[in-house]
């Protein structure tokens, strides 16, 4: 018998191209804080979180009321066109709140790809170099420009022919891999040596925790030292704050856990707490080097997006989400080291910082088969890394107690019928 969420997965493959690769098969009906009800009334615990959007949860009571209140006032003027208070008071705050040395300034986009390529424009223009380097796993977006930053060929540049010249790859620092902080640096040295000379780089890129790599975190000696080559070869450092940022990692940025700063910090995604709205924030002389005209966008920075920003803020800090995400993360990261202990190593690293949380598991089809048990029972899980072989947790960060501790029984039922097939195999 025909269910409404079959009939619209014919309708699905009918009107859409299977390049938008969707994980359910089920169909969003509304959502409240970490709850998704789907079409035909079933429910699902969120730890998915929209793909790190929703570190406020689904329809924050401040943001909808902040939207409702811009709506009644207007929704596009073009800020290029005709400029908004509430733009200038957005950049004001994220210009006090990032962990920028003097002085910053903030430029408003809509997408996270938007944001890095921006990034780019800004340290081209004010180094005048072309180079880029970023680091291997590595995501960055799916424009053209973006694609060549990411570090992973399939599915994000695979099909696609060539990439735009001038971005190199270098190692990022991954202790479970063997890649040591001094092999990063090293194979730094040898892209200068080999492909691009270090005056001729505008920038290197990284993520302070690789999202689609698998959530590995950055040592503070490796941003250091990172930071310390830069300032010799007069090269700029940006952290790519798409994913990370907005208290997942237990403060509003991942770059306040260190004592390094970033010239330039892209942001995107729990910005906007469900509403498209992206930006980069960095030293006031590096982001004044392009002219006017130079950045921007027809939906830049949009009115209603800008208002559910500031609403997200609010929320971050007066319900002491970056706290609350520290105490979430910590209670994940003892059920995991549990699941850990009694499964014979089935799950062989947990990473975290914060609730930027991830489990690797010793193949890609266990994780999926987890990933498959939680969302049978109730529980929206994601995959990430490198050979897929990673649990990523992205809950709100609002979610209450209970409905989180649900969750991770859950977790817990799959990962023991996980060590029971693993069990039985090796009997067998």
């Amino acid at each position: 018998m025909d269910t409404k969420h079959s009939a619209l997965n014919q309708r699905k493959q009918q009107a859409t191209p299977r390049g938008v690769g969707v994980m359910c098969q089920w169909y969003a009906d509304k959502a409240e804080n970490a709850t998704i009800w789907d079409a035909e009334g079933n429910t699902y615990i969120d730890f998915a979180g929209g793909i790190a959007v929703l570190n406020t949860g689904h329809r924050h009571p401040k943001v909808l009321a902040a939207v409702k209140a811009q709506l009644e006032r207007f929704t596009h003027t073009a800020y290029q066109v005709t400029p908004y208070e509430s733009y200038v008071a957005l950049a004001e705050r994220i210009n006090e709140l990032a962990p920028i040395a003097g002085p910053a300034k903030t430029t408003f986009f809509t997408t996270g790809a938007e944001a890095v390529e921006n990034a780019v424009k800004i340290a081209r223009c004010y180094t005048g170099r072309q180079g880029i380097i970023t680091f291997g796993n590595g995501f960055h977006g799916r424009s053209f420009m973006t694609m060549a930053m990411t570090g992973k060929t399939a599915p994000y540049k695979r099909d696609f022919g060539l990439m735009p010249g001038g971005v190199f790859h270098a190692r990022y620092p991954v202790e479970s891999r063997g890649i040591s902080v001094d092999d990063a640096l090293e194979s730094i040295e040898n892209i200068f040596s080999e492909d691009v000379a270090p005056h001729d780089v505008a920038a290197i890129v990284l993520e302070p925790v690789q999202g689609e790599g698998g959530f590995n975190v950055v040592p503070a000696d490796f941003l250091k030292r990172l930071r310390a080559l830069c300032d010799k070869h007069g090269i700029l450092l940006v952290a790519d704050e798409v994913q990370t940022g907005f208290a997942r990692t237990g403060k509003l940025y991942a770059m306040d856990h260190y004592e390094t700063k970033a010239d330039l910090i892209t942001m995107a995604k729990s910005l906007g707490g469900g509403f498209p709205i992206s930006g980069v924030v960095g030293r006031a002389e590096v982001m004044d080097a392009p002219n006017p005209g130079g950045l921007g966008g027809t939906y830049a920075g949009n009115p209603v997006a800008v208002a559910a920003a500031h609403a997200v803020i609010d929320a971050i800090q007066e319900e002491k989400l970056c706290e609350r995400a520290n105490e979430l993360g910590a209670e994940l990261v003892h059920v995991l080291k549990g699941l850990q202990q009694s499964t014979d190593q089935v799950i062989t690293d947990i990473r975290a910082l914060g609730s930027m949380v991830a489990a690797e598991f010793e193949t890609a089809e266990q994780a999926k088969a987890v990933q498959n048990y939680a969302m049978q029972n109730g529980l929206l899980l994601l995959t990430c890394g490198k050979y897929g072989n990673v649990i990523r947790f992205l809950y709100p960060l609002t979610i209450p107690v209970e409905q989180f501790r649900s969750g991770l029984d859950i977790l817990k039922q799959g990962v023991a019928s996980l060590a029971t097939d693993h069990t039985t195999q090796a009997i067998g």
